[in-house]
């Protein structure tokens, strides 16, 4: 166990499965408090027990980012237990949004993934912000994509929106700073988890060769970029973006 976070209280959402359970378990292995989001609320609970199993301190709250009362409800909960220290947005819907063409996109997806990625990022961050500013130098890491560097073809609705992340983060940073809140983002290649066992594997062999540091993305690749961003020594740290890829592609 070690203290990087000691006494924080760091809200993950899309923190059930993948790298937001990755995210989850690094940050309280640093001594934080988590408290984990996700619309997968068995799951969700399995997470949390295996956290707790380990001697970590961990809370959750099932939760749609897309329905705007149920977060407004959530982080009322949270709220009441004390001040917000950090906060990832993690929570993204990826799965099934990607395989097809700008001009064979269907409206409905396209809103769905705007819905979740773009309206639910802001509107957590929204519900969270009372209690960020009530405490000492929070932070908000907002995770967005390398595909949004690249422009993934056959993926444009979720390029898009995390796209859309990554402008929102620069904006945030400048509206929070006087807050002392470091608002930065992440840009993930693509990693080995659960959630991205759909991709095909041309695609994953695809990264796994074009990256300056060759090989398969994992988890533990990542999590140590959210713990700095979170971090007392990131401070003074806003408003970047870093990619988190192996080299895949550069900022």
């Amino acid at each position: 166990m070690h203290n990087l976070l000691a006494g924080k209280r760091i809200v993950i959402t899309g923190a059930a499965r993948g790298l937001g359970f990755e995210f989850a378990k690094a940050i309280a292995q640093q001594g934080a408090h988590v408290i984990l989001c996700d619309i997968l609320s068995d799951r969700l609970q399995q997470s949390i027990t295996q956290l707790r199993q380990a001697g970590l301190t961990a809370d959750g709250f099932n939760l749609d980012i897309a329905d705007p009362e149920a977060i407004a409800h959530v982080f009322q909960q949270i709220g009441q237990q004390g001040n917000i220290d950090g906060l990832v947005n993690n929570a993204a819907l990826a799965t099934g949004v990607g395989g097809k063409t700008l001009d064979e996109y269907d409206l409905n997806l396209w809103d769905r993934v705007m819905t979740v990625n773009v309206r639910g990022t802001w509107l957590v961050t929204k519900a969270a912000l009372p209690f960020l500013r009530q405490s000492r130098n929070a932070k908000i890491v907002n995770i967005a994509s390398d595909t949004a560097l690249w422009g993934a073809p056959k993926l444009m609705a979720y390029v898009a929106s995390k796209g859309a992340i990554i402008s929102m983060t620069r904006s945030m940073a400048r509206e929070l700073g006087t807050h002392r809140i470091c608002v930065n983002a992440i840009a993930p290649g693509l990693t080995k988890v659960e959630a991205t066992e759909y991709v095909p594997v041309e695609r994953h062999q695809f990264y796994e060769n074009g990256r300056a540091i060759q090989g398969e993305q994992k988890p533990e690749d990542v999590t140590g970029t959210v713990l700095y961003l979170l971090s007392p020594m990131a401070d003074f740290v806003t408003g970047q973006l870093i990619p988190v890829n192996g080299g895949f592609v550069f900022n």
